[in-house]
């Protein structure tokens, strides 16, 4: 019976430890939690009013850059411009949509011989940029986000 006393004895004595509960510090759930993130996916993308009936997301991301492709499109096509040579090139256009839905330009890649032709081009895109229908922001986590991208725009002109 002592035996069994002592035994007893030894178990409660050494398991102490398992009722101690471990104080984990909110900095250190919070650095686990960001390493699970995709930083480069959206849970949803940027998106205009004529986009919100879709369901899925890449359906609202292609009618997104469809949409602002379009609208880049018809205002250019609206411009009278006159070349002296045929042109069939393409102009990459980097930008920024932010947490508010405003769009901001990075960077407008321009070939040469096409601003020799059309040297009013960028202001053309800037131009049908201005008059582009509310931008609403990409949304991570239900917080608007800033997202980035690059659309090609085909120049063609006889």
């Amino acid at each position: 019976m002592q035996r069994v006393l002592v035994l007893l004895l030894i178990i409660c004595a050494t398991s102490c430890e398992y009722f101690n509960a471990k104080k984990i510090a909110s900095e250190d759930i919070l650095k686990e939690e960001l390493k699970t993130f995709n930083w480069s996916d959206v849970d949803t993308y940027p998106t205009f009013v004529s986009c919100d009936t879709l369901n899925t997301k890449d359906t609202k991301k292609n009618c997104f850059i469809n949409t602002l492709s379009q609208h880049i499109t018809s205002s250019l096509q609206e411009e009278t411009i006159i070349v002296s040579k045929d042109i069939n090139d393409t102009v990459i256009l980097a930008f920024q949509i932010s947490e508010t839905g405003q769009l901001n330009i990075k960077d407008i890649s321009i070939n040469d011989s096409i601003l020799v032709q059309i040297p009013e081009l960028e202001n053309m895109l800037f131009k049908s940029l201005n008059t582009l229908p509310k931008i609403y922001p990409a949304i991570k986590r239900n917080q608007p986000v800033k997202t980035e991208f690059k659309l090609p725009i085909i120049i063609e002109a006889n």
